[in-house]
């Protein structure tokens, strides 16, 4: 049975390496999911995810230049929902950053350097 392009496909993962995993299919055919298909977060150790011996689904799909079957186990999960991004704060009402600034002003907190060159003060 020739795997083509789109199909899900049953196998077991026969090697983990840091670049992905190798999955057998019961036709004897193999082929790679790479690290980048196996969850849609990021994936930092193949391991966490998979184990030698484990049976996935996966999807073919397609074949690289030399033959060999590109595989993914990502594009048959659902996508995560995105949490709703908190609202933006408003702006401080205008007269709070004048006070704000004034009270910078004359406390010599405003960010400017005192001794004119800068550095420690010279007796």
């Amino acid at each position: 049975m020739e795997l083509e392009a789109g199909a899900i496909v049953e196998g077991r993962v026969t090697r983990i390496t840091d670049f992905g995993a190798f999955v057998e299919f019961p036709n004897g055919e193999s082929g790679l999911v790479h690290i980048s298909q196996i969850a849609h977060e990021f994936v930092r150790n193949v391991r966490d995810h998979l184990q030698e011996g484990d049976v996935v689904s996966v999807l073919v799909l397609g074949r690289d230049e030399r033959g060999r079957l590109d595989l993914s186990i990502k594009e048959l999960t659902p996508a995560p929902v995105e949490p709703p991004r908190p609202k933006r704060l408003p702006r401080q009402a205008p007269e709070f950053e004048n006070k704000l600034k004034s009270f910078l002003r004359g406390s010599g907190g405003g960010g400017k350097k005192l001794g004119g060159k800068g550095g420690r003060k010279r007796r």
